[in-house]
C-alpha cells in the first residue's frame, strides 16, 4: 500500500524548526562570527524550514533595515559549518540538520499586496464587489423570509 505524503510539515518538523530558529537567533546576536560581513549584522531569523526526515534546514533571514541581504546570506552560507556545530552543541537531536540559508522575501510580498490593495483603482474595485455581495445576501435572505 503506498503511502501519501502531505505538503504540510509535521508537528515534529514545526516544534524543531522553531527551537533552531531561537538557537540560531541565539548565536547571531552573541556576535564573535569571524567573517566581516557578519561580525556587526543585526539579523532576524524569521523561520526554519525542516526536510521531513530533519536532515536539511532552510534558515530564513532577513537584516535589520534591509540592507547588504545578499552579502549577508553569501556570508552565513559559508559559515554554515561553524552553525551546525553550535547547533548539535545546543539541540538535542540524533543528526544535526545541514543548514542553508535564504534571503526571506516574505515580507518584500507583503509590501508588494498592500500596496496594491491601497491602489484606488482596486479600492474601487473591491468596494464595487463588496456591494454586489451584500445584494445579494439581502436578497438570498428575502427569498427565505417569504
Amino acid at each position: 500500500m503506498k503511502r501519501s505524503r502531505s505538503r504540510a510539515p509535521s508537528q515534529r518538523q514545526l516544534r524543531v524548526g522553531e527551537e533552531l530558529r531561537h538557537v540560531l537567533s541565539e548565536i547571531i546576536s552573541r556576535g564573535g562570527l569571524s567573517d566581516p560581513a557578519l561580525a556587526e549584522a543585526n539579523l532576524t531569523v524569521t523561520e526554519v524550514r525542516l526536510s521531513p526526515d530533519l536532515r536539511n534546514a532552510t534558515v530564513f533571514v532577513i537584516p535589520l533595515g534591509g540592507a547588504g541581504l545578499e552579502d549577508k546570506v553569501e556570508a552565513l552560507n559559508r559559515a554554515s559549518s561553524y552553525f551546525r556545530g553550535q547547533v548539535a552543541r545546543s539541540v538535542d537531536l540524533r543528526n544535526s540538520p545541514r543548514l542553508s540559508f535564504a534571503a526571506d522575501r516574505s515580507f518584500d510580498e507583503a509590501n508588494k499586496i498592500d500596496a496594491l490593495l491601497r491602489n484606488p483603482g482596486v479600492k474601487r474595485d473591491l468596494a464595487s464587489t463588496l456591494e454586489q455581495d451584500d445584494s445579494q445576501l439581502d436578497q438570498g435572505e428575502e427569498d427565505h423570509g417569504a
